[in-house]
């Protein structure tokens, strides 16, 4: 085959111009510190780094839950320490009460203090977190805007308007925790009202016709209320445990999709210097080459 100026030439311009895409790549890694900038770069690469990044994304999704249900059961835990210190306070109060010596009058002081406390039960009851009723079941928002439980002013009842369905969020693929302590396992159990039982307490605080013996009961009563306090706490504190595992695990799982997607993405500077420097000096050689290449022909003399 005979090879020709033109051959020649356009041989040179062509390679000449492959060595300056090889110089833009090179610098185009060395300003963005990334292997690739676009998919067409290398599909392979922009692939696995979808999957990484998807994976960090809900990762991410999966922490700001697990903040959630810090919130949710911090509140809880520091609402039921409420009720334990008050169970505490009732229950003495009802030894006192139990007690022979008490002068007629001095139980409606006691009962006047249980009505307190009763209320301090409720107000607790209708604990309200980033606009969440939390013993309110499913029914966050309350009863239209109206808090879960609600006293009649004439009757002093106490009626609740929630539900005892599980609050639920997603801490980890597939994974879901309840957030929420259900009302029926401390407020109104089916076996024991702690509203109904205080309210006919404080009723025959005030009625002074009932004797010692028939106080002792409330005793019994107010500590089967802090066993219900009790063992609300100790579920939730198992709770508490379980999203410390997960959030742990979660927090692993994101800094290796993070360290993978960097292996995966971002280039070697050591060794893209060296590649730049490396082109720089083929380049160099090529445009000398090509100097030498292109001669003077004829035509440059015919004018």
């Amino acid at each position: 085959m005979r090879v020709t100026q033109s051959m020649l030439t356009n041989n040179m311009l062509r390679n000449i111009s492959n060595s300056y895409q090889n110089l833009g790549t090179y610098m185009e890694q060395l300003s963005t510190g990334k292997k690739i900038n676009r998919p067409s770069d290398d599909p392979v690469v922009a692939m696995k780094g979808m999957n990484y990044r998807t994976v960090v994304n809900q990762n991410e999704q999966y922490e700001r839950n697990i903040g959630e249900v810090h919130n949710w059961l911090d509140n809880t835990d520091s609402a039921l320490d409420k009720n334990q210190k008050v169970l505490e306070r009732l229950k003495e109060l009802a030894v006192q009460a139990a007690n022979g010596t008490y002068e007629e009058g001095e139980r409606g002081n006691i009962a006047a203090e249980v009505k307190q406390l009763r209320e301090q039960l409720l107000d607790v009851a209708n604990t309200k977190v980033n606009n969440k009723y939390i013993f309110s079941g499913t029914a966050t928002t309350g009863d239209n805007g109206n808090p879960p439980f609600q006293i009649d002013k004439d009757t002093l009842e106490v009626t609740f308007h929630g539900n005892n369905n599980q609050v639920k969020l997603e801490v980890s693929a597939g994974s879901q925790l309840p957030v929420n302590t259900k009302a029926n396992e401390f407020y109104n159990n089916e076996e024991n009202d702690l509203f109904a039982d205080l309210l006919e307490f404080t009723k025959k605080l005030e009625d002074e016709s009932f004797s010692d013996n028939e106080f002792t009961e409330y005793i019994g009563v107010i500590d089967t209320h802090i066993n219900n306090n009790v063992n609300a706490r100790a579920d939730l504190g198992a709770r508490q445990n379980r999203i410390d595992l997960v959030e742990s695990r979660v927090k692993e799982q994101t800094v290796t999709a993070k360290d993978m997607m960097s292996k995966n993405e971002n280039a070697n500077l050591e060794e893209v210097i060296m590649n730049l420097t490396s082109q720089e000096a083929v380049h160099r050689a090529a445009l000398s080459a090509g100097a030498r290449v292109i001669q003077p022909s004829l035509l440059d003399f015919l004018r």
